[in-house]
């Protein structure tokens, strides 16, 4: 299992000294003391609206967003990132869990997509949706909160504003010892293939330029002659001293995803995982197993027959 100690920990220059044991202190909650993030995503009640939590294939506890507090609360994660709303309501009665706040979010109900240029509407903009006093608030209130989170749209028209808003809020998130985690996709009319491999790369290097402590992306597509965790390389390389971390994208089955996830650490050079629907679709035990089974490979290097073990509920991973 990868350690951290304290003073392993790399605090980027703008953290102030007043504020660098909070941020060591939120560093190592992240990651669990292990310099890895296994991030639990909960932002796509407003991203998918209710596709991702109701119909055929859903576990049907998914309809209630307390499902996913009962998961995070019993099973083995970093951080469960979610709206600062739907944190607020739910902490309370949860509050050991880690909680990383996301800035931002959009519906999927304006088509943004450029593979079929007679349905795209207009470029992705996903606004800021409050100010980083009302989540220090939420902190302050006793909310366990270790970090905030954005969206960038590379891409976009919109990608200044965007651009500008992350780095903004960086640099304040840094200021009082928070973490920062940066989701960024290539997307709109200028970006012909979102899952591009050069262009992943880039969307990761723009993370480390804002100063982001970790970047989501989106794997790259495997071509013929590699793999998505070979063609993912480029993107760990250049996003530097910021941790890369892939996208869970939809449900499938839990040993090919586990070997997913194994592969994008070990061949791809990522620093953890950023699971959602994969996680939550499930029904509650489930849903536990898997998340246990993800920590094991991302937080315990567990060998992927070792992580199916626990999914099934064979063997155990704690922390």
């Amino acid at each position: 299992m990868p350690t951290l100690t304290r003073d392993q920990v790399r605090v980027p220059a703008d953290v102030p000294a007043e504020a660098r044991e909070t941020y060591i202190d939120n560093y190592l909650k992240a990651t669990r003391g292990t310099g890895r993030l296994m991030l639990f995503a909960c932002d796509q009640k407003i991203e998918h609206l209710n596709d991702d939590f109701y119909g055929d294939g859903i576990a049907p506890e998914d309809a209630d967003p307390e499902h996913l507090f009962r998961i995070g609360s019993q099973g083995v994660i970093g951080v469960l990132a979610g709206q600062r709303g739907l944190i607020a309501q739910y902490a309370p009665d949860y509050p050991d869990i880690n909680y990383l706040v996301k800035m931002n979010s959009k519906t999927h109900l304006v088509k943004s997509s450029a593979k079929d240029p007679a349905k795209h509407q207009d470029d992705p903009y996903s606004a800021q949706l409050y100010d980083l006093q009302t989540v220090l608030d939420l902190r302050d209130n006793g909310v366990n909160v270790v970090g905030i989170g954005y969206t960038i749209y590379l891409g976009s028209e919109y990608e200044s504003n965007m651009l500008q808003e992350a780095g903004q809020l960086i640099a304040d998130a840094h200021s009082v010892g928070l973490l920062v985690v940066l989701w960024i996709y290539p997307r709109g009319r200028a970006v012909p293939d979102e899952k591009d491999p050069h262009l992943i790369a880039g969307a990761a290097g723009t993370a480390v330029c804002l100063g982001a402590d970790f970047v989501k992306v989106n794997p790259p597509k495997a071509t013929e002659d590699k793999s998505s965790a070979e063609l993912l390389k480029e993107a760990s390389l250049a996003s530097g001293r910021t941790g890369l971390v892939c996208a869970g994208g939809s449900t499938v089955a839990a040993d090919v995803f586990l070997r997913q996830l194994w592969e994008q650490i070990h061949v791809g050079g990522a620093r953890g995982n950023a699971t959602g629907r994969n996680i939550h679709q499930r029904p509650l035990d489930e849903a536990v197993r898997l998340t246990k089974a993800i920590s094991a490979v991302t937080l315990g290097d567990w060998s992927v027959e070792d992580a199916v073990a626990v999914f099934k509920g064979e063997k155990d991973f704690a922390l």
